[in-house]
């Protein structure tokens, strides 16, 4: 980790932790409040990941490049309120690329699963939330000091 910031191995190594939590935590409480099979909560929490894996890279990138051309700041100097929009775009935009994976996987109706898909952001979010709170603590950052 250099200057603060969280090298790509290190990264690599956040997200991979944090995707495998989830996936053993969430799956289990998906199981038993939906009735499903562990079987298929785990294959669908694991889809669920990685599509939000996938869609989390290509909005984090549309989002930055365009909040640099309206303001010119770069994403480690977006205000509280860009974080705000940002983090609630995210959400609601992953939900919409989420929910037909749902169907599809379960067979639940269209409002269904838009009930699971919700449950499920508030779930990740809070998860998400405990997983950065101990993960910072386990492995802080290194900041670089001047001589």
């Amino acid at each position: 980790m250099a200057g603060g910031i969280r090298d790509a191995r290190e990264r690599a190594i956040q997200t991979l932790c944090f995707e495998a939590g989830g996936i053993l935590l969430v799956a289990p409480l998906y199981a038993l409040v939906a009735g499903a099979g562990q079987g298929e909560s785990f294959l669908l929490i694991a889809v669920l990941a990685l599509v939000v894996m996938c869609w989390s890279a290509a909005f984090n990138t549309v989002f930055d490049r365009v909040e640099y051309r309206l303001s010119g700041r770069v994403a480690s100097d977006r205000p509280q309120r860009w974080r705000v929009l940002h983090a609630v775009l995210h959400e609601a935009s992953a939900v919409v690329v989420t929910w037909p994976v749902i169907v599809a996987l379960t067979g639940l109706s269209w409002a269904a699963a838009l009930v699971a898909d919700l449950g499920l952001t508030l779930v990740y979010a809070v998860y998400a939330y405990a997983f950065h709170r101990v993960y910072d603590f386990w492995r802080p950052v290194a900041v670089l000091r001047s001589p």
